[in-house]
């Protein structure tokens, strides 16, 4: 027996930790971990860079971002979009192309297969000065098979008639399998795109619309609100801000601004208040005690923050691997 319990091997039952332990090493089985503080970005962070914000702005549904961050997000997606209708419009053009030549094909085969058939209709006319015997078998007559009696009397024998040999071709050759076309060839028989199975892939026509990379409904840079966050000490550069855990108040009531503080974004003005004060002062006259301007509903964007690490923060900080099981 080991000396520390829980390494003991020859207990009788099968520890929780021993479980765990084994899962790790094996490489199997579903394993699940509970994120910390560190694994949270802040609520003034900007959910593509994951830092403080210098110029935020915020979409319709709460999510922060770095102004020149989610700029150059919307035009490489307008890029990329671009890319994809144009690979979809040559795969169309190419596909029509294709079909016309499938009906070209099927047209010229109709054309020669009536041609073909009106070749073979031969007519020769009949000498009525020569007798019956006399004249050739017509192309639609068979030929006397070996040993019968002609009309004359007598047995035809058969003669063996060799035909010429073809153009390009030398008498008393075999003709073997046609040689392969170096252009049909497999260079990697192992690749799958390159298989005689593979088929072209299809595209399908790509959406026009440029979505927010966090909720996935469309976003265009007018829904983009400019943030304003009162700080807590004005006198402090945007260096000295990073390194202070507190570095942000409400522009009303100045409590201090974190994760475990429910904010809202005040669209005239662009204050950050807390939902606090929405709830106890703004919604009484729906005024913007900034500016004055009158707020409606769409006015209020609730601010979408982080976790704590605490359970009743409301966010999911469970983090989960799903892998096979190996069952006996």
């Amino acid at each position: 027996m080991t000396r520390h319990g829980k390494n003991c091997t020859a207990g009788a039952v099968y520890t929780y930790h021993e479980k765990k332990k084994d899962t790790a090493a094996s490489g199997y089985g579903t394993q699940n971990i509970r994120l910390s503080r560190d694994a949270v970005k802040d609520f003034d962070c900007c959910c593509l860079s994951l830092q403080p914000c210098h110029d935020p702005v915020v979409t319709p549904d709460g999510y922060l971002y770095e102004r020149e961050a989610i700029l150059e997000y919307i035009l490489h997606q307008k890029k990329e979009i671009a890319r994809q209708m144009k690979a979809y419009e040559k795969q169309r053009g190419a596909r029509r192309e294709e079909q016309k030549q499938l009906q070209l094909a099927a047209a010229q085969d109709q054309v020669r297969g009536f041609l073909e058939k009106e070749t073979t209709i031969v007519s020769r006319p009949l000498n009525p000065f020569m007798p019956k015997a006399a004249t050739l078998p017509s192309t639609g007559d068979k030929p006397p098979a070996f040993g019968q009696r002609s009309s004359g009397g007598g047995f035809l024998r058969c003669v063996p008639q060799l035909l010429p040999p073809a153009d390009g071709e030398q008498p008393g050759s075999s003709a073997g399998p046609p040689g392969k076309d170096k252009s049909k060839a497999l260079p990697s028989f192992w690749i799958p795109s390159l298989t005689p199975e593979a088929k072209a892939t299809k595209l399908e026509k790509p959406s026009r619309t440029v979505t927010c990379p966090m909720s996935g409904k469309p976003l265009r840079m007018s829904d983009l609100t400019p943030v304003r966050f009162t700080q807590l000490d004005d006198s402090v550069d945007r260096v000295g801000l990073i390194t202070r855990s507190e570095r942000y108040v409400c522009a009303v009531t100045r409590d201090s601004l974190s994760n475990a503080t429910p904010c809202a974004v005040l669209r005239p003005s662009g204050a950050v208040v807390t939902l606090e004060c929405v709830e106890k002062l703004i919604r009484k006259d729906m005024v913007d005690p900034v500016n004055g301007d009158t707020l409606t509903e769409r006015d209020i964007i609730v601010l979408q923050r982080g976790g704590t690490g605490f359970a009743g923060s409301g966010v999911k900080l469970q983090a989960e691997l799903s892998r096979p099981v190996m069952q006996a």
